[in-house]
Order: C-alpha cells, then sequence, then structure tokens
C-alpha cells in the first residue's frame, strides 16, 4: 500500500512539474510576443508608462500604452503569482491555475506590478496578525489584487503632493489588503460558493467603502473609458493560440483518457470549490479550457465584439476558472439569460458593457450546474441589469466588478431557492453538495 502511496504521489509531482513548464511556456510566449512586436525597449517603456497610469475600470492597456507593453505588463503581472504559488508551497492547480490565467487577463486593463504588490503584502500581514501561514491566504492575495486600481488611483488620480504619493497608496494597498480574509469568508457565506468569482464581491464591497471616503468631499475625476476599438491581428488571434496549446497538451498528457475525463466534467455543477484538475484529471481540465476558451473567442467574433485588452481579459479568466468550474454545460444558460436581457432591454450585444458581462458573467455557471437551466437563464438575465449598474457604485475601484454583481445575484437567487426548499410541503432532504449540505468555507 505504501508503494501504491509513493508512486501515486510521484506522478502527481511529475504531471504538476509538467503543468508549471506548461504555464511557463505560455507566459514567455506572452512576453516574447509582446518585444518581437514592439521592440524590446520600447515595450519596456511602455510598461514603465503604465505604472503611472489609472487603471480604474475601464482602462485598456492596449491603447493607452500598446499591444506589446500590455503583453509584457500582464506577462509580469501572472509571474509575480507563479512564483508566489511556487516558493509557498502551494499546489499547481484549479484554484491557482485560475488566478494565474485571471492574473494576466487582468494585466490587460488594470493590473501592474506596482498597484498589486501593496495588496499582496497587506494579505500578508493579515496572515501573520492571524497566526496562519501565508500559503493559506494565498488565492485571497492572488484575486485581491483585483484592488490594484486603489492603489493606482492614490498614487496618480487624486493629486496628492508628489512627497505623499508613493506612501499615501502603498498604506491604502496594505490597508485594503489586511481586511481582504477576514471580509472575503463573510461574502462565501452570503453566496454558498455560487458565484465563482468571490474576492469580487470581497473587493466590490471593500471598494464601495474606499470610494466613499475617497469621494466624501464630492471629488470629481476625468471620467470616459479607455477602449481600444481597433485591436491589431496579433490580439485578434491570441486567444485561439492559447486555447489549442492548451488542448493538444491535454491530448498529449492523456490522450483518450484525457477525452472522456472532459466528459465528466461537463457532469460537475461547479460549485466552489472544484478543482477540476484534482476531481478528475489535469489533461481532461486543460481540454476545458482549450474548449471554453475556443467557445469564448467565437462568441465575441459572432456578435462582433473588439477584441482588445478587457475583452481578452475576460476570455483568460473564462480559461482560467474553466479549471475551476466553468464548462460549457454550466455556462451557456448565463450566457443565454444575458442575451436576453441585452436584447429585451435594447443593448446591442458587441456593446463593452454587455460583452463583458457576458465573458465575466459566467461566474455565476454554478447556479445552472447545480439547479438547472431555467435558473442559468435568469441569473445572467438579473446580472446584466446589475452590473451595468454597479461600476459606478464603487468608481470602477474593484476590477473585479462582474464579481461583485455576480455576487448580489447568487445570494439573491439563493436565499429564494432557500428559502422555497426550506418551507415547500414536499421538502427532501438536501443532497451532497446542495445549499442545504454546505459546509466547509473556502475561497
Amino acid at each position: 500500500m505504501r508503494v501504491n502511496a509513493n508512486t501515486g504521489r510521484c506522478a502527481l509531482e511529475k504531471q504538476e512539474r509538467l503543468l508549471y513548464v506548461l504555464m511557463l511556456i505560455i507566459l514567455v510566449g506572452f512576453a516574447v510576443t509582446g518585444f518581437l512586436a514592439e521592440g524590446f525597449v520600447p515595450a519596456l517603456r511602455g510598461v514603465w508608462e503604465l505604472q503611472a497610469h489609472p487603471a480604474r475600470l475601464v482602462n485598456d492597456f492596449t491603447l493607452a500604452a500598446s499591444d506589446g507593453a500590455a503583453l509584457v505588463n500582464a506577462t509580469l503581472v501572472a509571474l509575480i503569482g507563479l512564483v508566489l504559488i511556487r516558493i509557498n508551497g502551494v499546489r499547481l492547480s484549479g484554484p491557482t491555475v485560475a488566478a494565474v490565467f485571471t492574473m494576466f487577463g487582468f494585466g490587460l486593463f488594470g493590473k501592474t506590478p506596482l498597484n498589486i504588490l501593496p495588496i499582496i503584502v497587506g494579505v500578508f500581514i493579515s496572515a501573520r496578525m492571524a497566526g496562519k501561514q501565508f500559503r493559506e491566504y494565498i488565492i485571497i492575495a492572488l484575486f485581491g489584487t483585483a484592488l490594484g486600481p486603489l492603489v493606482s488611483l492614490l498614487a496618480v488620480e487624486i493629486g496628492l503632493p508628489t512627497a505623499l504619493q508613493i506612501p499615501v497608496a502603498a498604506v491604502g494597498g496594505l490597508a485594503a489588503g489586511i481586511m481582504l480574509p477576514a471580509v472575503a469568508i463573510v461574502m462565501l457565506r452570503l453566496h454558498q460558493g455560487y458565484n465563482l468569482y468571490n474576492i469580487g464581491l470581497t473587493t466590490g464591497f471593500l471598494a464601495l467603502f474606499a470610494a466613499a471616503v475617497i469621494f466624501g468631499r464630492g471629488r470629481q475625476l476625468p471620467g470616459g473609458q479607455v477602449w481600444n476599438s481597433d485591436p491589431s491581428l496579433l490580439l485578434r488571434l491570441l486567444i485561439p493560440s492559447v486555447s489549442v496549446t492548451l488542448v493538444v497538451a491535454g491530448l498529449i498528457g492523456g490522450g483518450l483518457d484525457a477525452l472522456r475525463s472532459f466528459r465528466r466534467i461537463l457532469k460537475l455543477p461547479g460549485r466552489l470549490p472544484s478543482d477540476f484538475m484534482d476531481m478528475d484529471s489535469i489533461a481532461g481540465a486543460l481540454i476545458n479550457m482549450g474548449v471554453m476558451g475556443l467557445a469564448m473567442w467565437g462568441y465575441v467574433v459572432a456578435v462582433g465584439a473588439d477584441l482588445n485588452g478587457p475583452v481578452l481579459g475576460g476570455i483568460f479568466t473564462v480559461i482560467g476558472f474553466a479549471a475551476f468550474g466553468k464548462h460549457p454545460r454550466n455556462v451557456w444558460p448565463v450566457l443565454a439569460g444575458i442575451m436576453l436581457a441585452a436584447v429585451t432591454f435594447g443593448h446591442e450585444l458587441s456593446a463593452p458593457g454587455v460583452i463583458l458581462a457576458a465573458l465575466f458573467g459566467t461566474t455565476l455557471a454554478p447556479l445552472a450546474g447545480e439547479f438547472g437551466v431555467p435558473f442559468g437563464v435568469i441569473a445572467g438575465f438579473l446580472h446584466l441589469l446589475i452590473v451595468l449598474r454597479s461600476g459606478a457604485w464603487h468608481a470602477g475601484i474593484g476590477l473585479y466588478n462582474n464579481g461583485f454583481a455576480g455576487g448580489l445575484t447568487a445570494t439573491l437567487l439563493v436565499a429564494v431557492i432557500e428559502w422555497y426548499r426550506a418551507n415547500s410541503p414536499s421538502r427532501k432532504p438536501a443532497r451532497e453538495g446542495s445549499i442545504g449540505s454546505a459546509g466547509k468555507d473556502t475561497t
């Protein structure tokens, strides 16, 4: 038995090493592509300029700087996440893969190496204060970098004296990071794991208070979004290249077993925490990631939306969470609900707010996976109506605005479903993994 256990552990470690290699190949490929597209020195100059650029929603770094600078910036942001995962001895699996892809995606429109570091250090301090190891809060730290725009706002947007810009920004980021773990645990209890972007609800909640303090005296900042409406061929082909790479990697790693694994993943509801790499296989999860990337890219192309920094960020986030809760079967009802709401209220499917909601709104996929297609459609419909308003509530400080709106939507629906189940005359015991059997808190 001990030999078999050791053999299984060695096989798992080998698979994880190969996963690290794959992630590094993808990230290095992004950086090399950025340098080749822009030139080494111009790309680095653009990255440096982005560190002092506003980062609140929506600032498309492919337009604010250039394609090359945005890709290199995003790579640096993602590498910070990958390095932290490695040096803290955390397994590279569904949640950590989702975190790295999400960090890369938002590195195209909001996150920079400089504005995320104070948040991460703040979470580290919080772990020390709680007597815990940083590795226990690593997921909160990585996803919590959604508050990077708060650091940039304090540093470059509100007009502080030069001597105060960096200290105030650093203190603001540290304070936000310190509060993140406590708030994240409470937020999870509200929606019971049916909003995959739990930290989106958390950071949106904190951003509400940050915006209230910063703008409490009626301060006004220049508005308007930075949106690249003419993306290059490089940006338009980025997702297919990565998605095909992931599918091929899954097939090489698992062969026909990977396809069978993919089919099994399609039967999972996706509720947090659903680590597809742990629940089934790494190879099957890689195929799911590639398929989801191609599917969402195809949707964007079909509706004629711009494949720019924010939209690519949305697709990369979907790809990451295809290892941690999303798959075609639980995503399409939510997407259908968002489309239905857009048509009902006269919004173009290719409009910036609508296309971002279509991509990021898939955070509600577990509702469809657990309760069926009608609930997924209802969730998507309500989500679009909320998310088109919620960004203004926190002044774009919380990058995961769809996670914030998704958390509100999921909380409403879960409350109604839970009440109905509790009071239905034909009430049946909650099955394993359903609301009534909710157990351990996971962020």
